[in-house]
Parts: structure tokens; C-alpha cells; sequence
């Protein structure tokens, strides 16, 4: 488990900004997150390369989804989509049962999506511009 941080005011997502995948997750999460709580931020800037720094984790590893609870708490890979799951609306935050599988099994699926994405999600075409309503929500 990663060593807390200062605790913000909601959670933030960190995620791969040139990745097809995480571009479609993080539209995904928009669309479900009724409460509006989580905040994004890609790997690539430089908050997201400070928070990877000050955890003790490769800033140029773009391989891992990082999340930075309220509470100031840093999960990474399946802990981290498990806990964004846990944001969102029904059936989605079920998801979360998932903690249930030990995370070192949890990893090595989540590793194996990570190495491949790029061969198996395309990156869209065009860089994903946020609705004006969620605008505020991306930081970096």
C-alpha cells in the first residue's frame, strides 16, 4: 500500500493521456460519476509526475493508473480502477467486489492489459476535449 499524501478535497485519477484505453475509462467514469468527485490529471504532467515522484513510483511509467484518495491515500494499478469504480453508479461500483481476488492475481491481469493496450486500443484520433460541465475537473 502506498504512503499517504496530503489529503485533498476529492479524489484524482491519474491515468495515460495517450492512451486509447485510459482516454475511453476516463469518458467512461464521467458518465457515471453522478456525485461529480472524481478529478483527472494524465500521467504526462507535471502534477502527475510529482504525485508518481513523491509516492516513490516511476513518473515515467505510464503503465500504472494511480489514484489519490480524499483522504490523501495512493493506490495504484487494479487497486486504484477498483477504488474509481467504487465512485461510480450502480451496477458499476459492484466492481469492487473484485478486491476479493488477492491483489498480486489482480496485478498480473491488470500488467497484462497495460503491456498490450496500445496493440489493442488505438488512441482516438484526436485528443479527448472535455464538455465545458467537466472542464474543471481536469487538472495539470
Amino acid at each position: 500500500m502506498a504512503r499517504p499524501t496530503a489529503p485533498s478535497e476529492a479524489p484524482l485519477l491519474l491515468f495515460d493521456g495517450e492512451c486509447g484505453l485510459c482516454s475511453a475509462a476516463v469518458q467512461f467514469i464521467l458518465k457515471r460519476d453522478r456525485r461529480r468527485r472524481l478529478r483527472f490529471a494524465a500521467l504526462q504532467t507535471e502534477l502527475g509526475r510529482e504525485i508518481m515522484a513523491a509516492q516513490g513510483l516511476d513518473p515515467s511509467d505510464l503503465r500504472t493508473m494511480v489514484l489519490r484518495t480524499e483522504l490523501g491515500e495512493v493506490l495504484v494499478r487494479s487497486d486504484a480502477a477498483l477504488a474509481a469504480a467504487g465512485e461510480l453508479r450502480w451496477p458499476w461500483r459492484w466492481a469492487t467486489v473484485l478486491r476479493w481476488i488477492p491483489r498480486p492475481l489482480r496485478d498480473t491481469v491488470y500488467r497484462l492489459i497495460a503491456k498490450y493496450r496500445h496493440r489493442l486500443f488505438r488512441p482516438p484520433a484526436s485528443c479527448f476535449m472535455p464538455q465545458p460541465e467537466d472542464a474543471q475537473r481536469f487538472l495539470g
